[in-house]
């Protein structure tokens, strides 16, 4: 009577034989991995923790403050609100005599400027990146100085441009120069009404095209070689390349600058509290710049929670704006 042989159970003296197996199949002493996840995951959230409490305390507890605040009359110092309800909105959008009118001007000065910014910027941004990608010598050089004015200090920009747009500028001295007088502002180019807000915008373009070019141009490094030159190959020139082939090939680059330059426009006030606090006679007086008054200008005033219901109806006008761009852009894709 034959016996069957088992497999030997220990591994001979040369190390090599058949690895024990455990009942359900696995492999005989597998290391334990789950505390050692355990423990990566405590040590991540230990990492994060400072962040998510930063954010938690100056960001989420601000918000919602802000939102609350939104509702109430307080000046800053009253130990406690007047809850008002609804009347902050409508004190701002219909009801106030006074603060009305100041909120209708602001959007429509608001508005000229969301039209004008994104739309100059993409205009002198997009030409300026393609003959920037052109150059084969000194392309880090002319980048870097073209990227001056976004990394100047704002306000000694401002001043700058101040003393620049004054009566006896640059600008009015260069005009009287090439025997432009006509064109001269005896007033300034900030001091007339009819030529402030206009004169803002160009100050604006001017500090918002740099970002924008060398997103352009970033876009037109990573288009393939071979695009552009079946392109040529078919007869296109310099300018139907450019505006055929290139341009719909940037359109995300494109939603991307106008996104930017839309919510600087509506949230943005710096340029115009420093270069003429919403002067002449509130000529480039803006939502921002309103909002920045009511919080900070109005000395005990109960004018904090119209403050903050401005910036909550300029927060809601900046997400839809993101919403419809988001969507645009989807469709374009």
């Amino acid at each position: 009577m034959t016996t069957a042989h088992r497999p030997a159970l220990s591994e001979p003296s040369g190390g090599r034989g058949i690895r024990r197996r455990s009942p359900a199949g696995a492999p005989g002493k597998t290391p334990r991995r789950p505390r050692r996840v355990r423990t990566e995951a405590v040590s991540g959230y230990l990492f994060v923790a400072p962040a998510v409490l930063l954010f938690a305390v100056m960001g989420l507890y601000t918000i919602g403050y802000g939102f609350a605040l939104s509702f109430a009359t307080w000046n800053g110092y009253a130990p406690n609100w007047e809850w008002v309800g609804l009347d902050n909105y409508a004190d701002l959008l219909w009801r106030s005599p006074i603060y009305a009118p100041l909120v209708r001007t602001a959007a429509l000065n608001t508005l000229w400027v969301m039209i004008f910014v994104p739309l100059l910027t993409v205009a002198v941004s997009f030409p300026l990146a393609i003959l920037l990608n052109q150059v084969k010598r000194f392309q880090g050089v002319l980048r870097s100085v073209y990227f001056v004015p976004y990394v100047t200090s704002g306000i000694a920009v401002y001043f700058a441009w101040q003393y620049i747009l004054r009566p006896d500028g640059a600008i009015n001295s260069l005009l009287g120069t090439l025997g432009l007088g006509s064109l001269q502002e005896p007033q300034g180019w900030l001091g007339n009404p009819d030529t402030a807000l206009a004169t803002l915008i160009v100050v604006i373009v001017w500090g918002n095209v740099p970002v924008a070019m060398l997103l352009y141009l970033t876009g037109l490094q990573s288009i393939d070689r071979s695009v552009l030159e079946a392109a040529q190959l078919d007869g296109a020139g310099w300018w139907r390349t450019n505006f055929s082939v290139v341009w719909p090939l940037l359109m995300p680059l494109t939603a991307i600058n106008v996104l930017l330059n839309l919510r600087e426009s509506l949230q943005g006030f710096q340029t115009f509290l420093v270069m003429t606090d919403g002067g002449p006679a509130d000529h480039t007086s803006v939502l921002g710049l309103e909002t920045y008054r009511l919080a900070f200008l109005k000395n005990l005033a109960p004018t904090l929670g119209l403050a903050s219901a401005l910036g909550w109806l300029l927060f809601a006008a900046a997400t839809v704006l993101a919403l419809i761009n988001l969507r645009a852009l989807r469709s374009r894709v």
